[in-house]
C-alpha cells in the first residue's frame, strides 16, 4: 500500500496521534513540558487533517512543530521514552513528512543521544531511515549524520560496531546514489562550463550540484582519513581505521565508477588523492623481503600488514578495472608493483593475494588488450603486459624451485589427499594416506622431486579469490600448499583462453566483413585495418615466451590428465592463434612444445632441437630480472603405455611412450586436423613428430596410405599395453582423417603440407640410404593420402607431389622404393579415374600432367619399380582406355621404354600391355599415335631378353598392318586433318614441317614407319627374329602395298627395301664363321645353321627373295616411278653380290630370285587368270589383290570407296601400258642390264682359281651353277634380238667354266650317278639346254644369225672332248670319282662321258640340220667334228667309257653320210681340202687302233665291235671310193693302203687257239679285201680317176697275197711236224680264198679293163701257190685246190696271139 494513499494517510494520522498520546502518558509525571507539547501536537495534527486536502504536504510544512514533542521526549534520555520517540520519528520519516529543518533538529537530537551512548542501534536505524527515505539531509547535517555513524562504529559493543559499519557503508552508498539520481535528472540540461580551476580543490566544488557536492566531500574526507589526515567535512570524527577506510573507498570506486569518469572533479580526486595514497600505503610491502630482516639492516623495515595489503590490492584491482583509461601512468605503477609481489622473496600470503589479483586481471582480456596498447606498444614504456605474463610464468617456475632443504622437506610431504586445499593445510602433517611420493588420486604437479597438489579454485573464466575476501582476518593466514600454484595455473589458462577467444572473435567479425565486402565489390581488394592486428600481434609477441615457458613446464610436471588436457589446449589455441596472425616463430615454438611432449624424453629429433635452441637463447626479463626458460626434463612417474624403436639411422635401444605422450600426440593430431590451414611451415614439425610416434607405435602403411598397426620388422619388437592397443585404431583413424581434412585447406596451406611431407620423406630417404633397415614410410603414405583426397585440385600439388615420389622411386632401399611407386601409381590411377570438371577427355593439359610421372618412371633403373609402373599401365588400360586420348603417346612411351638390361618379367608385363593395346584399343586412340604403337611394337621385337616376345611382337606388327588396311579411310582422314593443323602451325612459325618420310602423305608415312620397323627387325642379331620379320614385312608389302600412293613406292623401294638389302648384305659378309655349339639349352643346331654366317645367309636369302618378288609382282607400278632402271640395276647388283657370295645357299637363292625377276610376263588382262598368273610366280593366293581376283561370280568383299581407292592406287598395275616402242626399248635396256649381271656372275663364279690350290678357294656348288645356266634360256628370249657373236663367246666361256667345276667329295653321292650309270648331271643338262635354245633361236631367226652356228659347234665339240680328256679347273687336283673318299674334303671330277656323248649327239643332230649352211661350210665345221672325234676313235678301247668310241663311230658315220656329199659338192672350192687328211687319219686310228681290247671282252662283244669296223669299211666303199674323182688322189691312195692293210690278217699271238677264229677279224679282213677287189674290177669306170682307184686297189691286193703265201711256205717248212698257229692257217686260207675270188673277178671283167701289169702280177702268184701244195693242213689243201682251179683258164694262150702268130 502506498504511503500517500488515503488509507495510509488516515492510518498515519491515527498512529501519530496514538504516539503522541503514548508520549504524553509516559511523561505525565516526570516531564510535564513534554506532555504538553505532545498534547498540543495532537491538536495540531487534527487541525491540519481537518483543514488541508493534501494532508502530507501540510504535515511536512509543519513537520518541525510536529516533530518537536518527540525530540523533547528523546531529550528526556529515558530509554523507554526515547525508544517510543525514535519509533515515531522513524514513522514520520518513512512517510517523508520531515522537512529540512526538522531533519536538522532530528540529527542534532540523535547526536546528543549518541554522545551519551543511548539506544545506539536505534539511532543508526533512524539515521539510515532518514537518509534513505528522502534527500532532505544535506551538507553539514548530512556530514553530521555520517560522523554519527562512524562514531558509533568505534564503541565498545561489537554488535553496535558491526551495525554501524554496515550503516556507514549503506550511508556512503546512499550519498553516491543521490548523486547518480541527480545526474540523471539533469541529464538533458546543458551545463555551464566550470570556471577555471584554481589550485585548491575546495574551489572546484562550487561547480557541483548539491548531491554531487556531498558525495565529493565525503569521498575526499575518506581519502583524508585513510591517509590519517583530518577530514574537511566530516567534522567530529574521533577515530578511524585504515582497513575500514580502504573498504569504503573500494566499495565506492567499485559501485560508482561512472561518477568518477563523468565528473572531472572526481577524476581529479582519483588522480591526486587515491593513487598517491595507495602507492604510499604499498611501500612496506615493496621494501620488505622475507628473511632480509637481520642485524644488517640499519633501520627496521615496517612489516607488510596483511589486512591493509590485501585491501590495497582490492582497491588496485578496482582502480585498474574501472579507471584504467584515466590512470594510465598510475596503473603502470600498480601493475609493476603487483608483478613485484609475486616475487619469491615476498611472504607466501602476499604472493597468494598478489596471484589472486593477477588472476582477476587475467579474466579480463579486453583490459589486458588495453595494457598492451598503452604500455607494451609505446616506446620507452614498461612492457607491462609482457611482465605480467612473464611474472606468472616465473612465479610458477619459482614454486618448483625449492629454496632450501628444510622447506623442501615440508613441501615434498604432500597432504594425504584428503579434502581440498584449505582442509589439507588445516590438518597439517601427513594425512591418512601417509607420506608417499607415488601417484595419489589427487591432481598434482611433480617436477624434479617437487610435488605440488592442484586444487579446484574457481570456475574457468572467473577469478574467485580466497584470500582477497578474508576481510575479517588480521593476521596473515597460512596458505595451503598448492594454492598459489592452482591460482597461477588457472590465471594462466584464463589468460590464454581470454586472449585467444577475444582475438578470434574479432578475427571472425573481420572475416565476415571481408566476405561481405567481396560480395558487394568483387573487383576490389579487401584491406583490413592494420591497427587491431598490430595490437593482437603485440599481445602474442609479448606473452608467448612466458606462456610457453610456463605451459611447457606445467605440461612436463602435470600428473593429472585433465590438467594436461587444459595445458595442451592452451598451447594448441596459442599455436593456432599465432598461425592465424602469421606469427611464425611463436607458432612454431608452441607446436614444438607439443611435439616434444609427444615424444619420449630426450628423444633426438633434429627438427625440434633446432627450434628449442632458438628459444632457449631468448631469455626474457621481468623488472630487470632475467628469467631463463626451464627446459622440461621430466622423469615424472607416468604410466608407460608403449615401448618401441626410435626412428634413427643407427640402431639404438628402445624408447618408452607414456600415456601423457599419447595424450599430447592426440592434441598434435587435433591441431593438425583443425588448424592445418595456419600451420604453414610448421607442418614440418608436426609431421616429423607424428612420423616418429607412428614409428615407435609400429604403425605401417596399408592400402591408400592409411597406417595400420603392424609388427615392427627388426630389433626388439614393439611392446604395446592393452591401453594403447585400443587407442591405436583411433589414432590411425585420426591420422587418416587429418590428411583427409587437407581437402579443406587453402592452396597455400596445402602446399605447406606437401612440402613438409616431402622434406620428411627426404630425411627418411637419407636415413634409409646405405642400410637395408625398414625405412619410415609415413611421409610417402601420407603424401598418397593427401593426394587422393585433393583430386579436385590435383593440378596445384601434382608437380611437387609426383616429383618427390619419383625421387623416392629411385631409392636404393627396396621397401622405400616400392612404396614410392605404390603411391605414385595409386595417385595416377585415382587421378585418371576421378570425375574431373571439365572431364579429362576435354582437359588435355591435366591429362598429360597426370600421366607424365608415369612416363618419368621409365627412367628409373630398378626393375621392381618398372614392374609397378607397367602393372599400373595395365590397370589404366583396363579401366581408362576410352578417355586416354592425348595421353596415349605417354602410355605407349611407358610401354615401349624397355631396355635389354631389364630382365624378362618386366618385358613380359610391358608386352602384355602392348598386346592389350593392339588387340583392343587401336580404334580408340588418336591416329597420330598409331606410329608410336608401331615403334613400340618394333622395340619389343628388338629386345633380346625373350625371343618369344620378339617373335610375337612381329605378329603384332602384322595385326597392326591389318588394322591399317581395314580402317584405311578413317585413318587417312584423321591424319590429313591433323597434318593440316601442323602445317598451319609450322607456317606460322616459319618452319618447315618435319616428320619422317615427309613428302609422302601421312597415311603412307604410317606404312613406311611400319616397314622401317620391320626392316630394323630384319637385321636383328637373332635368326628367328630376322626370319619372322622378313616374312612379315614382305607379306605386308605384298598384301597391303596397294594402299600406298605411287610416289610412296619410291620411298619403299629405296629407303626400305634397298636399305634393308644393304644392311643384310653387310651383316652377312661380316658375319662370324665360328661354329655355334648349341642353340641355348640343349637344342641342337643343324649343321647348315651352325655359324652366324650360315644364319645370316638364310636372312639374306629371304630378303633377296622378298624384294625380288615385290619387283616381280609390282613391276608395272614400279616401272612408272621414273627411276626404275636405277632400281633395277641396284637390285641386279644385289643379286650379283649374293650370287657371288661364298655361301652356297645364298648364291643359289640369289639365282632363284634372278630367275624370278626374269620370268616376268605381261599380266593377262583376263581377270580370272590373274590369280593363276600370280600363283605361278609363287605369290600365295592369299596375297592376290582382291580386285584382280574378283571375276564374274566373285562378289567384291570391300566397300566401294575402298575399291575406288585401290583402283586409284593400283590402276598402274591393272592397266598394262600398250606394247609401244618406248616400253620395248626400256625393256631391252633392263634385259641387257640383266644379261650383264648374269655374265658378270657367271664369269666370276666359274673362273678357276689362279694360284696353287693349297689355299682352298671357294668352288661354286652344282645346284648353283645349274641354276645360273638355267637362267640363260629365259634371259636369252629377251635379248636375242641383239645377241651378238661377242656375247656368244662370253656365254661359251661361262658354259665351259661351269662344266669344268669339280664337285666336293661329300656332295658327290647326291649329284653323281654311280660310275656305271651314264646319266647327265642337271648342270650338264642345263648347259645343253642353253645351247639348244640358242640353236633353235638361230634356226628360226634371220639369216645373219647363222654365223653363230660354228661357234655353237665349237662349244659342243669342246664338250665332246671331255669324254676322253676331262677339263681342268685351274690347277686343282681332282680325283676320279671311284677313288674319292666321301668323308674327305676332296674334289671329285665329274664323269663327263655322258655329257660328252650327249653333246656329240647334239652335234650330230645339229649338223644334220645345218650341214649345208654357208657358215658351217666356211668354218670347216665338218673338219672340226672329225678332228674332235679322232681322239675317241683313236683311243677306242682306251676310252674312259666304251660307249664313247662306239658313239663316236656312229656319229662319224652319221655326219659323214651328211657331210661327204656336201664336201664333194664343194670339192672345187677347196673349202674341204684340209678335211681329207683328218678323215683318213681318223679312219686309220680307229680301224687299226693302238689300244688292245680288254681281256674280258666276250666273243659276242668282239663280234659286235668287228661289225662296227665293218660298217666303217662299208661307208668307205659306198660313200668315198665310188666318188674318187671328186676326192684328192693321195687321199684315195691312203684309203687303199689302209684297206690293203685291213684285208691282211694281222698277227695277234696272244689269242688262244679256241678264239683265234673270231679274233682274227676275219669278217673285217674280208670286207676290206672285197672292197679292194670291188674297186679293182669296177667295170663302170667312167673316169680315169676311177680306173686309177681300181688299179691301185688290185696292185695292193696282189702284193698282199704274194707276201702271205711266201711267209706261209717258209713257216711250214720250218715248223716241221708242228702245226702252224691257227691265225696263220686262217690267214693263208683267207688269202687262198681271196686269190680264187680275184681269179673269178678277173674272168668276169672285160679284158680291156684289166691292166697288163695286173696279169703279170696274177701269174706271178702261181709258182708260190704251187709251193704250198706240200702243206700238211687239210683246210689249206682244200683252199689251195680252189685257188689253183681257176688258173686252168690261163693254161691256153690267148686265141688272138696264137692265131695271129701261127696263121
Amino acid at each position: 500500500m502506498s504511503t500517500s494513499s488515503p488509507e495510509a494517510v488516515k492510518k498515519l494520522l491515527e498512529n501519530m496521534q496514538t504516539d503522541l498520546r503514548s508520549l504524553s502518558m509516559e511523561c505525565k509525571k516526570k516531564f510535564p513540558p513534554v506532555k504538553e507539547a505532545a498534547e498540543s501536537g495532537i491538536v495540531k495534527i487534527k487541525t491540519i487533517a481537518a483543514r488541508n486536502t493534501d494532508i502530507l504536504a501540510a504535515l511536512k510544512e509543519n513537520s518541525s512543530e510536529i516533530v518537536q514533542p518527540f525530540l523533547m521526549g528523546c531529550g528526556t534520555k529515558e530509554p523507554k521514552i526515547t525508544q517510543l520517540c525514535l519509533a515515531a520519528i522513524q514513522r514520520l520519516m518513512s512517510h517523508e513528512v520531515v522537512s529540512e529543518a526538522a531533519a536538522g533538529n532530528i540529527i542534532n537530537m540523535l547526536w546528543q543521544l549518541m554522545e551519551i551512548g543511548l539506544e545506539e542501534l536505534k539511532l543508526l536505524q533512524t539515521v539510515l531511515v532518514l537518509l534513505t527515505t528522502n534527500t532532505v539531509v544535506h551538507d553539514e547535517v548530512l556530514s553530521k549524520a555520517i560522523v554519527l555513524c562512524f562514531r558509533l562504529h568505534f564503541t565498545k559493543d561489537n554488535i553496535t560496531n558491526n551495525t554501524a559499519a554496515a550503516t556507514v557503508r549503506q550511508v556512503v552508498t546512499v550519498v553516491f546514489e543521490r548523486m547518480v539520481a541527480e545526474d540523471e535528472r539533469f541529464k538533458g540540461i546543458v551545463e555551464q562550463p566550470p570556471p577555471v580551476q584554481g589550485n585548491t580543490n575546495r574551489r572546484s566544488v562550487s561547480t557541483l550540484r548539491p548531491s554531487a557536492k556531498d558525495a565529493y566531500m565525503l569521498f575526499q574526507d575518506l581519502c583524508q582519513l585513510v591517509n590519517a589526515d583530518a577530514p574537511y567535512w566530516l567534522v567530529g570524527m574521533t577515530e578511524m581505521t585504515r582497513t575500514f577506510g580502504l573498504e569504503l573507498l573500494e566499495s565506492v570506486l567499485n559501485d560508482f565508477p561512472g561518477v568518477f569518469l563523468q565528473h572531472q572533479e572526481f577524476s581529479f580526486l582519483l588522480k591526486e588523492r587515491v593513487c598517491p595514497l595507495v602507492i604510499k600505503l604499498f611501500s612496506p610491502n615493496i621494501k620488505f623481503r622475507q628473511g632480509a630482516c637481520g642485524a644488517a639492516t640499519p633501520a627496521p623495515v615496517e612489516k607488510p600488514y596483511f589486512p591493509i595489503c590485501m585491501r590495497l590490492l582490492r582497491v588496485v584491482s578496482v582502480l585498474i578495472k574501472h579507471f584504467y583509461r584515466l590512470l594510465v601512468t598510475e596503473c603502470e605503477i600498480f601493475l609493476s608493483l603487483l608483478v613485484k609481489f609475486l616475487d619469491g622473496e615476498k611472504p607466501q600470503w602476499l604472493r597468494a593475494v598478489a596471484v589472486e589479483s593477477v588472476h582477476r586481471l587475467c579474466v579480463q582480456p579486453h583490459l589486458l588488450c588495453s595494457f598492451c596498447q598503452s604500455y607494451d606498444m609505446k616506446q620507452h614504456s614498461t612492457k607491462v603486459f609482457r611482465d605480467i605474463v612473464n611474472a606468472l610464468g616465473s612465479f610458477i617456475q619459482s614454486l618448483f624451485i625449492v629454496p632450501n632443504a628444510s622447506i623442501a622437506a615440508a613441501i615434498t610431504a604432500p597432504a594425504g589427499g584428503s579434502g581440498s586445499g584449505a582442509q589439507a593445510a588445516a590438518q597439517g602433517g601427513p594425512g591418512a594416506g601417509g607420506v608417499s611420493n607415488t601417484m595419489t588420486t589427487q591432481a598434482a604437479f611433480e617436477y624434479r622431486g617437487t610435488w605440488i597438489p592442484l586444487m579446484t579454485i574457481s570456475v574457468q573464466g572467473s577469478a574467485k579469490a580466497t584470500y582477497l575476501e578474508m576481510l575479517d582476518k588480521v593476521e596473515p593466514p597460512s596458505i595451503p600448499e598448492g594454492y598459489a600454484m592452482s591460482v597461477a595455473f588457472s590465471a594462466l589458462l584464463d589468460l590464454v583462453r581470454g586472449i585467444t577467444s577475444m582475438i578470434e572473435r574479432e578475427l571472425a567479425v573481420e572475416e565476415e566483413a571481408a566476405a561481405e565486402f567481396r560480395e558487394t565489390h568483387p573487383d576490389l581488394e579487401w584491406k583490413p585495418q592494420r591497427g587491431s592486428h598490430l595490437v593482437w600481434e603485440e599481445m602474442v609477441n609479448a606473452s608467448w615466451c612466458g606462456l610457453l615457458a610456463a605451459l611447457s613446464l606445467l605440461l612436463d610436471a602435470s600428473t593429472d590428465e585433465t590438467a594436461t588436457e587444459n595445458i595442451l589446449k592452451a598451447e594448441l589455441t596459442m599455436a593456432s592463434l599465432c598461425g592465424r596472425l602469421g606469427l611464425v616463430t611463436p607458432r612454431d615454438a608452441f607446436i614444438t612444445a607439443i611435439c616434444k611432449a609427444s615424444l619420449p624424453p630426450h628423444y633426438a629429433l633434429t627438427v625440434l632441437s633446432n627450434n628449442t635452441t632458438n628459444l632457449s637463447s631468448k631469455a626474457f626479463s621481468i623488472q630487470g630480472q632475467s628469467v631463463q626458460i626451464i627446459s622440461p626434463s621430466s622423469e615424472s612417474h607416468q604410466q608407460v603405455v608403449a615401448v618401441g624403436q626410435p626412428l634413427t639411422a643407427q640402431p639404438q635401444g628402445t624408447v618408452v611412450l607414456t600415456a601423457k605422450n599419447i595424450q599430447c600426440m592426440r592434441t598434435l593430431l587435433n591441431l593438425a586436423h583443425c588448424h592445418g590451414a595456419v600451420l604453414g611451415t610448421s607442418w614440418q614439425l608436426v609431421l616429423a613428430t607424428l612420423q616418429h610416434l607412428v614409428w615407435i607405435l609400429g604403425l605401417k602403411p596399408g592400402i591408400g596410405g592409411a597406417l595400420k598397426p603392424g609388427r615392427a620388422v627388426e630389433g626388439p619388437s614393439t611392446v604395446l599395453t592393452t591401453a594403447v592397443m585400443t587407442d591405436l585404431p583411433v589414432i590411425s583413424n585420426v591420422l587418416s582423417r587429418l590428411f583427409e581434412s587437407s581437402q579443406y585447406l587453402d592452396d597455400v596451406s596445402l602446399h605447406h603440407l606437401i612440402n613438409a611431407l616431402c622434406s620428411l620423406s627426404l630425411e627418411a630417404m637419407e636415413m634409409a640410404f646405405g642400410n637395408n633397415k625398414e625405412p619410415s614410410l609415413f611421409a610417402v603414405a601420407k603424401l598418397l593420402e593427401t593426394g587422393l583426397v585433393n583430386m579436385d585440385r590435383i593440378e596445384i600439388l601434382w608437380r611437387p607431389l609426383t616429383g618427390h615420389l619419383l625421387e623416392v622411386c629411385q631409392h636404393p632401399n627396396s621397401r622405400m622404393r616400392e612404396w614410392g611407386a605404390e603411391a605414385l601409381t595409386a595417385l595416377i590411377k585415382a587421378g585418371l579415374a576421378y570425375k574431373h570438371d571439365p572431364p579429362l577427355a576435354l582437359n588435355l593439359r591435366l591429362q598429360l600432367l597426370l600421366l607424365n610421372p608415369l612416363k618419368e618412371l621409365s627412367n628409373v633403373l630398378h626393375a621392381d619399380i618398372r614392374q609397378k609402373q607397367l602393372e599400373c599401365v595395365l590397370q589404366i588400360l583396363q579401366s581408362q582406355d576410352d578417355c586416354l586420348g592425348p595421353g596415349w603417346p605417354l602410355v605407349l612411351g611407358v610401354i615401349g621404354a624397355i631396355r635389354n638390361d631389364q630382365g624378362e618379367s618386366l618385358i613380359r608385363t610391358a608386352f602384355q600391355c602392348l598386346q592389350l593395346v593392339v588387340t583392343d584399343f587401336l580404334p580408340t586412340m588418336p591416329c597420330t599415335c598409331l606410329q608410336i604403337v608401331v615403334e613400340v611394337a618394333g622395340s619389343f621385337g628388338l629386345q633380346n631378353q625373350e625371343l618369344n616376345i620378339s617373335l610375337t611382337s612381329i605378329g603384332l606388327l602384322w595385326n597392326i598392318s591389318d588394322y591399317f588396311f581395314q580402317r584405311g579411310e578413317a585413318i587417312t582422314q584423321e591424319l590429313e586433318r591433323e597434318e593440316e593443323v601442323l602445317q598451319k602451325q609450322a607456317q606460322e612459325k616459319g618452319e618447315t614441317l618435319n616428320r619422317p618420310f615427309h613428302p609422302a602423305p601421312p597415311f603412307d608415312c604410317l606404312w613406311l614407319c611400319l616397314y622401317a620397323k620391320l626392316g630394323e627387325l630384319c637385321v636383328d642379331p637373332r635368326p628367328a627374329v630376322r626370319k619372322s620379320a622378313g616374312q612379315t614385312m614382305f607379306s605386308t608389302i605384298t598384301a597391303h602395298g596397294t594402299l600406298l600412293q605411287r610416289p610412296t613406292w619410291h620411298i619403299v623401294v629405296w629407303k626400305v627395301l634397298f636399305q634393308l638389302l644393304d644392311c643384310v648384305r653387310t651383316a652377312s659378309t661380316t658375319a662370324d664363321k665360328e661354329k655355334i655349339e648349341s642353340g641355348g639349352g640343349n637344342i641342337l643346331i643343324h649343321h647348315s645353321r651352325d655359324t652366324a654366317e650360315k644364319q645370316w645367309a638364310e636372312t639374306w636369302v629371304l630378303t633377296l627373295a622378298g624384294v625380288a618378288r615385290i619387283f616381280n609382282t609390282r613391276r608395272y607400278l614400279l616401272q612408272q616411278l621414273g627411276d626404275f632402271f636405277e632400281a633395277w640395276e641396284v637390285l641386279l647388283n644385289h643379286i650379283q653380290s649374293a650370287a657371288l657370295s661364298k655361301n652356297n645357299e645364298v648364291s643359289l637363292a640369289a639365282l632363284k630370285s634372278f630367275q624370278e625377276i626374269l620370268q616376268i610376263v605381261t599380266p593377262v588382262k583376263d581377270s580370272d587368270k590373274a590369280g593363276d598368273a600370280l600363283a605361278t610366280m609363287g605369290v600365295p593366293p592369299v596375297l592376290v589383290d582382291p580386285l584382280s581376283a574378283s571375276g564374274p561370280g566373285r562378289p567384291l568383299v570391300r566397300s566401294d570407296s575402298m575399291v575406288e581407292r585401290l583402283t586409284r592406287y593400283i590402276g598402274a598395275e591393272l592397266q598394262a601400258p600398250p606394247p609401244g616402242e618406248e616400253s620395248a626399248l626400256e625393256d631391252s635396256t633392263l634385259w641387257w642390264s640383266a644379261w650383264n649381271t648374269w655374265y658378270r656372275t657367271g664369269t666370276e663364279s666359274t673362273r678357276p682359281p689362279s694360284g696353287p690350290t693349297e689355299k682352298l678357294s671357294f668352288i661354286p656348288s652344282q645346284p648353283f651353277l645349274t641354276a645360273l645356266i638355267q637362267i640363260f634360256p629365259a634371259l636369252y628370249q629377251h635379248i636375242k634380238a641383239n645377241f651378238s657373236m661377242e656375247d656368244l663367246k662370253k656365254l661359251g666361256v661361262i658354259l665351259h667354266g661351269a662344266v669344268s667345276v669339280p664337285i666336293s667329295s661329300d656332295a658327290s653321292p647326291f649329284i653323281l650317278p654311280s660310275y656305271t650309270e651314264a646319266t647327265l648331271t642337271s648342270l650338264q643338262e642345263a648347259v645343253l639346254t642353253a645351247l639348244d635354245v640358242l640353236q633353235k633361236a638361230i634356226c628360226v631367226g634371220p639369216e645373219n644369225l647363222q654365223v653363230m652356228y660354228p661357234a655353237i659347234f665349237e662349244q659342243l665339240l669342246l664338250f665332246v672332248e671331255f669324254s676322253c680328256k676331262p677339263p681342268q679347273y685351274g690347277r686343282m687336283e681332282t680325283k676320279h670319282v671311284a677313288n674319292a673318299k666321301y668323308n674327305q674334303a676332296e674334289w671329285v671330277a665329274l664323269n663327263y662321258v655322258p655329257f660328252a656323248e650327249r653333246s656329240l649327239e647334239v652335234v650330230v643332230d645339229m649338223y644334220q640340220k645345218t650341214a649345208c649352211h654357208k657358215a658351217v661350210i666356211n668354218e670347216k665345221v665338218l673338219q672340226n667334228i672329225i678332228k674332235t672325234l679322232k681322239t675317241p676313235l683313236g683311243l677306242k678301247y682306251a676310252c674312259p667309257s666304251e660307249s664313247t668310241w662306239k658313239l663316236a663311230v656312229a656319229s662319224l658315220l652319221k655326219v659323214l653320210s651328211i657331210g661327204l656329199p656336201v664336201a664333194r659338192q664343194h670339192s672345187s672350192s677347196g673349202k674341204f681340202d684340209t678335211m681329207w687328211p683328218e678323215l683318213v687319219n681318223a679312219f686309220e686310228d680307229f680301224l687299226f687302233t693302238k689300244s688292245t681290247p680288254p681281256d674280258n671282252v666276250s666273243i659276242q662283244e668282239f663280234q659286235k665291235n668287228e661289225a662296227i669296223d665293218v660298217e666303217v669299211v662299208q661307208l668307205i666303199s659306198t660313200e668315198i671310193l665310188p666318188f674318187a674323182n671328186f676326192i684328192p688322189k693321195d687321199f684315195v691312195a691312203q684309203i687303199m693302203t689302209m684297206l690293203n692293210r685291213g684285208s691282211i690278217h694281222s698277227q695277234a699271238p696272244s689269242f688262244t687257239e679256241a678264239e683265234i677264229d673270231v679274233r682274227m677279224r676275219e669278217d673285217f679282213s674280208k670286207v676290206c679285201f672285197e672292197t679292194l677287189l670291188q674297186f679293182s674290177f669296177s667295170n663302170k669306170v667312167s673316169t680315169p680317176q676311177e680306173g686309177y682307184i681300181s688299179r691301185m686297189a688290185l696292185s695292193v691286193l696282189l702284193k698282199r697275197s704274194q707276201d702271205v703265201l711266201r711267209r706261209y711256205v717258209e713257216d711250214e717248212r720250218l715248223s716241221g711236224r708242228c702245226p702252224l698257229p691257227r691265225q696263220q692257217v686262217t690267214e693263208i686260207i683267207f688269202v687262198l680264198k681271196a686269190v680264187s675270188t680275184l681269179m673269178d673277178s678277173l674272168k668276169k671283167t672285160q679284158p680291156e679293163n684289166v691292166d697288163g701289169n695286173t696279169w703279170t702280177q696274177v701269174i706271178a702268184l702261181y709258182p708260190t701257190l704251187v709251193e704250198c701244195v706240200t702243206c700238211s693242213s687239210s683246210e689249206v689243201s682244200s683252199a689251195l685246190k680252189e685257188a689253183l682251179g681257176p688258173f686252168k683258164d690261163f693254161m691256153q694262150p690267148p686265141v688272138s696271139k696264137v692265131q695271129n702268130g701261127e696263121s
